[in-house]
């Protein structure tokens, strides 16, 4: 089964580190720009709504991870691939003060897993 998202083993390091800071309730959701540029933040449950207008595309290190519907429709023929890189963190995201910051990257699918994920139910 083809993730919409994954997480590199550095992100799944901070996610952690991040988890014994502030608890299991945390979750992802992937900006769409504006103060943050386009990146995937971290939160505490209820530090964000997520609504109708959100999509749920999996977990990394067993947080859900969502992405507006309209950022989606741009993003929905790539893998989204969380990773971390050095620097200040997202203005709005719990990593922000550790030094480092979750980074976004995404690959193509391949054909045969774009014919799958083409076969599955949409939530």
């Amino acid at each position: 089964m083809v993730d919409l998202v994954i997480a590199t083993p550095a992100a799944l390091d901070l996610i952690e580190l991040l988890k014994q800071k502030y608890g299991d309730n945390l979750f992802f959701h992937q900006s769409g720009g504006c103060c943050d540029n386009s990146a995937a933040n971290c939160y505490l449950q209820g530090d964000l709504t997520i609504g109708a207008g959100d999509k749920h595309l999996g977990q990394i290190g067993a947080c859900d991870f969502y992405i507006s519907v309209s950022q989606y429709e741009y993003w929905k023929h790539t893998q989204l691939i969380i990773d971390v890189i050095d620097g200040a963190g997202g203005t709005f995201s719990l990593e922000g003060s550790e030094g480092k910051a979750f980074h976004t990257r995404s690959r193509l699918f391949s054909d045969e897993e774009w014919a799958e994920l083409l076969t599955r139910p949409q939530e």
